[in-house]
């Protein structure tokens, strides 16, 4: 997969990344994207198991695939639902722009 126009990474990037710009005025939503990134991690890479909590976790890698197929799914879904997006944030606005921090965090439209 690459980053041509027809890559469901690229969609939520040109929508999304502006609210990340959002930030720098809004503390709580920092945190309330960090949520939705770490269950979007969950579910596409689960956390190792420590036997000893003092031990940080390994960083998690996500794939590009991987979250291009979440991303289908979770966009299907808010299709079928007839979802449009709100002013301010919900559950869906926020999962997505958890999904633009995570592309560009392990920048997963480098080539």
């Amino acid at each position: 997969m690459n980053d041509s126009p027809d890559c469901p990474l690229v969609g939520v990037v040109a929508a999304y990344l502006p609210r990340l710009a959002e930030f720098a005025f809004e503390p709580g939503l920092v945190a309330a994207v960090d949520q939705h990134a770490a269950a979007v991690c969950d579910a596409l890479v689960p956390a190792p198991r420590r036997p000893d909590e003092a031990v940080p976790a390994p960083r998690r890698t996500v794939r590009r695939e991987d979250l291009a197929d979440y991303v289908l799914g979770f966009t299907d879904s808010l299709s079928e639902a007839d979802w449009t997006e709100p002013v301010g944030h919900d559950f869906a606005t926020l999962r997505l722009t958890a999904v633009c921090w995570l592309i560009r965090e392990h920048d997963l439209l480098a080539a």
